[in-house]
């Protein structure tokens, strides 16, 4: 274990966020050098093949390379085997959480741990090959900033990729970019775009909107995905539903604007029963009688401004959490191979 190793250091960290940020200026001279974060969640079974596959492609794309190993607060064993992984390689680091904070949280932790020139991020559950990174870099040095690989066929069940559709058409419209419907999990970008949410502390952490915060040159590649290990993919339908509620009120005014829609819809519902009733009585000499008319019209009325009151509480709810101050995630544990510099420094194998 890497705990029992001298060619390991564990810090217990003391501060909010001890992971030191490095600049890098890119130079275009060279090949880029190369940080891939990966959060893990109870990814015990599947991480080191991950970290073979990465072992097999990294050195063919650059001399200088990282891997971050987030752990988000996992039940099973996998802290164990990232102490492993990183006794064995210098050129890997681990980041123990201190409870589970969520993908896009831990990814924001790797991220801003990262010091090399292209940050690639992707998950443990074997979904996305390590053979598939150069169509990345190739995207990315082409013009963009930002690149999603897309995978080529949708390998989930009818309410997944529905869910999945709704999050992208609410991530289009909070980021602002055609692209957005493209977003994906393994993703490739230049380390200089985090300065652009540098002092973001927020609990509600969405790393797309997040990187829309400082370019709008993304870009999109179809490249392969596999199925998720055992055929279960952790985002059920009901937490993409969630996730996307979160993007909505805590990066857009649009469910604001949608309320004001319909208040001004019930507003020239009510001027039309209004003149309803004043024809009536001129026409006819009487109102409209029936308690089910008016009922309706209420029930109406009191839904809308329901409606509304409760999208005006979600913000004021997340107004209430930015308040306290919580933090996206507090580290634990940091571990680091310091066996080795020079192969540290150059990403060698070990």
């Amino acid at each position: 274990m890497c705990s029992m190793s001298s060619s390991c250091r564990i810090t217990t960290p003391l501060i909010k966020d001890p992971l030191e940020k490095h600049d890098v200026a890119l130079d275009d001279s060279r090949m880029e050098s190369l940080t891939v974060v990966i959060p893990v969640f109870n990814g015990g079974a599947t991480i080191s093949e991950v970290l073979a596959q990465l072992r097999a492609t990294l050195p063919t794309l650059s001399s200088l390379y990282e891997v971050i190993l987030v752990d988000d607060g996992s039940s099973d064993n996998s802290w164990e085997v990232i102490q492993e992984l990183v006794a064995e390689n210098a050129w890997v680091r681990g980041v123990r959480l201190a409870r589970n904070a969520g993908q896009h949280n831990a990814l924001l932790c790797g991220i801003r741990a990262a010091k090399h020139d292209i940050i690639v991020t992707m998950d443990d559950d074997l979904q996305h090959p390590a053979s598939e990174i150069p169509k990345l870099l190739e995207k990315i040095r082409a013009g963009v900033d930002v690149v999603y690989g897309v995978p080529e066929k949708e390998q989930h069940g009818l309410w997944r990729d529905l869910a999945s559709q709704i999050t992208k058409l609410v991530l289009q419209s909070t980021m602002g970019v055609e692209t957005a419907r493209n977003v994906s999990a393994f993703r490739a970008f230049y380390i200089w775009i985090r300065d652009a949410f540098s002092s973001y502390q927020s609990s509600f952490v969405s790393i797309d909107v997040l990187l829309a915060w400082g370019t709008s040159r993304f870009g999109a590649v179809r490249v392969r995905h596999n199925p998720p290990f055992k055929g279960i993919s952790r985002y059920t339908f009901r937490k993409l539903v969630v996730h996307s509620l979160n993007m909505m009120t805590g990066f857009s005014s649009w469910p604001l604007q949608v309320a004001s829609l319909v208040g001004f819809g019930c507003t020239l519902l009510g001027i039309g029963v209004l003149l309803l009733v004043v024809g009536r009585y001129l026409l006819h000499g009487a109102a409209v009688p029936g308690f089910a008319f008016l009922a309706s019209i209420i029930a109406i009325f009191s839904g809308a401004q329901l409606f509304a009151l409760g999208i005006i509480g979600e913000y004021l709810a997340r107004m209430h959490f930015r308040a306290m101050e919580r933090p996206p995630y507090l580290i634990r544990t940091i571990l680091e191979n310091t066996s080795k510099s020079s192969e540290a420094c150059t990403g060698t194998q070990s």
